[in-house]
């Protein structure tokens, strides 16, 4: 098939040396190298396999122009994937959505990193993730980061089959209130791509409303597992060193452990975020009213730490998925 000039419009990229033109379903056709993009795609490398008698030959595609477009900027252009905006994110996602659909191992794989940045499969992402939230500046007229819901979020993972994004992407959705998931009238669900890209669905499958209250059910228990345990907390085994009065420095540290822990009990809310949380009590323990010695600082620091990572490591079972490594290896291997 040859490209009807009549018919069809030029698109960009459009090269005049190029020998293949890929048109998308409103007649735009985009004029490309028939090597550049079999390197890519495993599927066009089969279609492309024998040449065009016609030296330049024209595939129909059953794909909106302004999605091919961002996927052979991507493809000619190198792009890393840094989503830094809303719009960054609606271009990464159709440029998964193609990518997954082609086969192109290698973008996808770009695009998959890309989402982890913000939607984090490693606890140091997450707490780099939430630091960034909370202190970027909110610019009026746009939403502030990570730019777009969760239930996008998920509902794209859900598209084009990547899982590892959904332990975090769930956790985060946990800690909006139901009402809100049915309305679905929140300000980042309603945004629309200034480029006309298409958005996932604002509307929570069946299964995920059960994996969403599966995880808030489940991070509202640990928080208050976590304040029970706390509540009687022993001095660290050192706290001892500190004096030779070593059962009024033992008694002063369990005050102190009392008093950290009633201000731990009245400091959530449903919407907490229980590993972010945690992290907060680390710093209420070291501070001066709180009055624990520095061994006990240190030991608290060193039990919350692991506890967090413990209930990271446990964050995929609850939604009813293989642990981080196994989720890892399926989508991002090495």
């Amino acid at each position: 098939m040859l490209f009807d000039e009549v018919s069809a419009r030029q698109g960009e990229p459009w090269f005049e040396d190029g020998n293949l033109v890929l048109l998308a379903e409103d007649h735009t056709g985009f004029r490309i190298h028939r090597g550049v993009l079999a390197r890519q795609s495993e599927v066009f490398e089969s279609m492309l396999s024998m040449p065009s008698p016609n030296g330049c030959q024209t595939v129909e595609m059953h794909d909106k122009s302004n999605e091919l477009a961002t996927l052979l900027e991507a493809i000619y252009d190198g792009e890393s994937f840094h989503i830094e905006s809303l719009e960054d994110f609606f271009k990464t996602s159709a440029v998964l959505r193609l990518a997954t659909k082609y086969l192109m191992k290698n973008i996808r794989r770009k695009t998959i990193k890309a989402l982890t940045e913000a939607w984090a499969c490693t606890l140091e992402g997450h707490d780099r993730m939430v630091a960034r939230a909370i202190s970027d500046p909110q610019t009026e007229g746009q939403t502030s980061y990570p730019f777009v819901h969760p239930i996008h979020v998920v509902n794209l993972a859900r598209e084009v089959d990547v899982r590892l994004i959904l332990p975090s992407a769930i956790y985060f959705l946990s800690m909006y209130p139901f009402s809100d998931i049915q309305r679905a009238d929140h300000p980042k669900l309603t945004v629309e791509s200034q480029t006309g890209l298409p958005k996932p669905s604002s509307q929570l499958s069946y299964e995920d409303v059960a994996n969403y209250t599966l995880m808030y059910q489940h991070r509202i228990d640990f928080i208050l597992k976590f304040c029970r345990n706390l509540n009687g907390r022993q001095p660290s085994p050192l706290c001892r060193r500190n004096t030779h009065l070593a059962v009024i420095a033992d008694e002063s540290c369990k005050v102190a452990f009392a008093r950290l822990a009633s201000r731990v009990s009245r400091s959530w809310l449903s919407r907490t975020g229980s590993l972010h949380w945690m992290s907060q009590t680390v710093k209420w323990s070291e501070s001066q009213d709180i009055g624990l010695c520095p061994e006990c600082k240190a030991d608290y620091r060193n039990f919350v730490e692991n506890v967090r990572r413990e209930e990271w490591d446990r964050l995929p079972s609850v939604v009813g998925l293989p642990p981080w490594a196994e989720l890892l290896e399926s989508d991002l291997p090495n």
